[in-house]
């Protein structure tokens, strides 16, 4: 038996936890050559490639929470369906964002690769 009494109040943000991920803010300061050193607030430094995986690798595991919370409520495991409305939605914020960030990496080499020299 479904719930349909809903209890809104219960309900997160779907935002929250995916923009407070990792928050990365970036310092640039010259080392004793000279050269700029980016490193992170707390000084140490930041890899893009790990800061990608990492999100890409919450992005799918929202994904697959969902998935699952879906799959419980089809079988009769789980009877709450605000939270499996809550997971989907969650998940697919997350999804959004990625793609929006992808495709402004795309636009920005796009446009890094039409400069002229």
């Amino acid at each position: 038996m479904v719930n349909m009494n809903a209890n809104v109040s219960g309900i997160s943000n779907p935002m929250k936890g995916i923009l407070e991920h990792r928050p990365v803010q970036l310092k640039i300061n010259p080392d004793s050559s000279g050269m700029p050193k980016v490193g992170g607030s707390d000084g140490k430094k930041v890899d893009f490639v790990n800061v990608v995986k990492d999100y890409i690798s919450n992005v799918d595991g929202l994904q697959q929470s969902s998935n699952m919370s879906i799959k419980d409520l089809l079988s009769g495991k789980n009877e709450d369906i605000t939270s499996v409305v809550s997971a989907v939605a969650k998940a697919d914020m997350s999804f959004k964002l990625l793609v929006g960030v992808r495709n402004k990496l795309i636009e920005a080499y796009k446009q890094t690769m039409n400069m002229p020299l």
